[in-house]
């Protein structure tokens, strides 16, 4: 997004605060927090800039501000008192202007900004409404959108989309433009750093939650015809603006009682597939990890649950998360699980090769260890928690998804902060460190230690991802976190790390474009520092992990040297204590 004057972050919750630094060029450091990313929707805001900037009495800095939380929003709303409000002001003065010179395009994209959500500071948060009275009434027929996993926010999106089509049609722009203004899925309301399943690219001259399939339909392309229906433009203007920015099929349609239907056709973003099956004796090597999907997952679900049963319920016919077989669809009876969560030695879990030897090369224990790949002799000298595989792929394969989803159901179930997000990087990691063909144990351990600390310089694009813990942050009287390196990770600071730490994961994500081991590292790293005590030695967990160093490490944060081996080149250090999450299903 280009700006006149450019912003930096915003608001993350109600402990955040903006940064004080600005940066100096045409396009804007607008940081990733909870939807709507500023960037999500970047054609409208960049349209509604064209024609805000042609007669801007009030003096807004640009669109952008509308969208942030009012710390941040106060940093470019010139005139405007009420922040509530920003937003409607900007959308009236941009649809004015078209309006004086008879361009719908400008007066449909105006309309569709100021029905976009404003951030919040927490998922599901409700944004306040502004009660000023527009100039325009067409700005005023509608209310803006709320975060879908807010109480009754998708039934109240859809009624947004319907009456924003009402208004598209009297200006005789295109109704259907209305779906393009919804937000993102539901994320997760335990979510502590409030990204919720949301993108934010600024290089994205559309907008990332067209390109990456993000978006959330309010109602379906049908509704919406339904609703303009007999309606007739009371405008004759010039220009138009069509809804071509994204292929409606195989999006997910919101229902108003909260349930999402999964996304289906084959212009979904990820094709649906079958999750992972216990396989019988006889079955395949593939069986437990089919081509094309290493999770082994629905796809937009990381969780392993059946789409629209976020509770990981299983579903009649179907094996639930942990490869539990499901009742028979001809049957009646459902199955009994019971979910035991204990922490027990690693060594219990790794080293159990009483039948030969664990290839499992993945350390990485978040959500708990990867169940150890024995390799045994026979026609199928591989096994995974008692099945048997004939290649080591399938069965690396298998453990790496089986670590996965039990990962995923801690995150979504709350026993694991930091979201679903670190499970699939830690995934990806997990089939990465398998990969390296004839490469000895000791040879893949040393890598993996390498991983747990990348070398500096390594985040793509960007540089130094470290947290400082220091007072007077902002203004603050009490001490609170923020990134050393405001120019890449342009955050205010927060007194709670996690909100911090996400925010930088996020950006080596999406920004940095960092390698998949540095953000598996960035995930464990933050999920370190959120356990930690919230003051230094939460900066310095995160900072060790992720960076190698401390900001001012205390003596008990020392990394520890890696060791050398016993005997022989498969010797490694022991893993510590993991949590394990048992299902016995009968």
């Amino acid at each position: 997004m280009k700006f006149e004057l450019v912003t930096l972050g915003l608001l993350g919750m109600a402990s955040a605060s903006p940064a004080q630094h600005l940066a100096h060029s045409r396009r804007g450091n607008i940081v990733k927090r909870q939807v709507p990313q500023e960037h999500s929707h970047e054609i409208f805001l960049t349209i509604t800039r064209e024609f805000l900037n042609l007669n801007n009495p009030k003096g807004i800095a640009d669109p952008v501000f509308g969208l942030l939380g009012d710390g941040a929003a106060s940093k470019g709303a010139g005139k405007v008192t009420n922040l509530a409000c920003l937003k409607q002001e900007t959308a009236d003065q941009a649809f004015t202007n078209a309006k004086k010179v008879g361009d719908i395009r400008g007066m449909s994209a105006a309309l569709v900004y100021q029905a976009l959500e404003r951030n919040t500071g927490s998922v599901g948060g409700v944004s306040a409404a502004c009660t000023d009275k527009p100039v325009n009434p067409e700005i005023g027929a509608f209310a803006q959108h709320q975060d879908a996993a807010g109480p009754g926010a998708l039934a109240g999106n859809k009624a947004i989309a319907l009456a924003l089509a009402k208004q598209l049609a009297l200006i005789g722009g295109d109704p259907l433009l209305a779906l393009e203004s919804g937000t993102f899925v539901a994320g997760d309301l335990n979510d502590r750093t409030a990204a919720g399943k949301s993108c934010d690219s600024a290089n994205d001259p559309v907008g990332c939650i067209f390109t990456q399939r993000l978006l959330l339909l309010d109602a379906t392309p049908d509704e919406i015809k339904a609703a303009v229906q007999g309606v007739v433009p009371a405008f004759a203007g010039t220009g138009q603006l069509k809804a071509t920015h994204i292929d409606f099929a195989g999006l997910p349609v919101a229902a108003a009682t909260g349930a999402l239907p999964p996304a289906a056709g084959p212009a979904a973003a990820k094709p649906p597939v079958t999750p992972p099956v216990t396989p019988p004796a006889s079955s395949g090597p593939a069986a437990g990890n089919p081509a094309g999907n290493p999770a082994g997952n629905p796809a937009g679900n990381p969780a392993g649950n059946p789409a629209g049963n976020p509770a990981g319920n299983p579903a009649a016919g179907a094996p639930d998360a942990d490869g539990c077989e499901a009742v028979k669809p001809t049957t009646t009876a459902t199955p009994s699980c019971t979910v035991i969560t204990t922490t027990i030695a690693a060594t219990a879990v790794q080293t159990d090769t009483s039948a030969g030897t664990n290839i499992q090369a993945f350390t990485g224990t978040l959500g708990g260890a990867a169940p150890p790949v024995v390799k045994g002799t026979g026609d199928r000298p591989f096994s995974v928690n008692g099945n048997t595989f004939t290649g080591a792929g399938a069965a690396l394969g298998r453990s790496c998804d089986t670590q996965h989803n039990a990962c995923a159901n801690a995150a979504n179930t709350g026993k694991l902060t930091g979201g679903v997000g670190q499970c699939d990087t830690q995934n990806t990691q997990c089939h990465a460190a398998n990969s390296l063909g004839k490469r000895s144990s000791r040879e893949r351990f040393l890598r993996d230690r390498r991983q747990a600390t990348p070398a500096a310089g390594n985040f793509g694009t960007c540089t130094d991802p470290s947290i400082k813990f220091a007072a007077g942050l902002d203004g603050r009287k009490e001490s609170a976190f923020i990134p050393n390196n405001l120019k890449d990770f342009g955050h205010g600071s927060a007194q709670k790390v996690g909100i911090i730490a996400g925010f930088i994961c996020q950006r080596l994500s999406d920004s940095c474009k960092a390698p998949a081991a540095v953000q598996a590292s960035c995930a464990q790293a933050s999920a370190a520092a959120v356990a930690a005590t919230q003051n230094q030695a939460a900066a310095d967990a995160f900072n060790g992990i992720l960076v190698g160093k401390a900001a001012a490490p205390p003596a008990k944060a020392t990394p520890t040297p890696t060791p050398a081996p016993a005997a022989g080149e498969d010797a490694c250090p022991p893993p510590a204590a993991v949590v394990m999450t048992i299902t016995k299903c009968t």
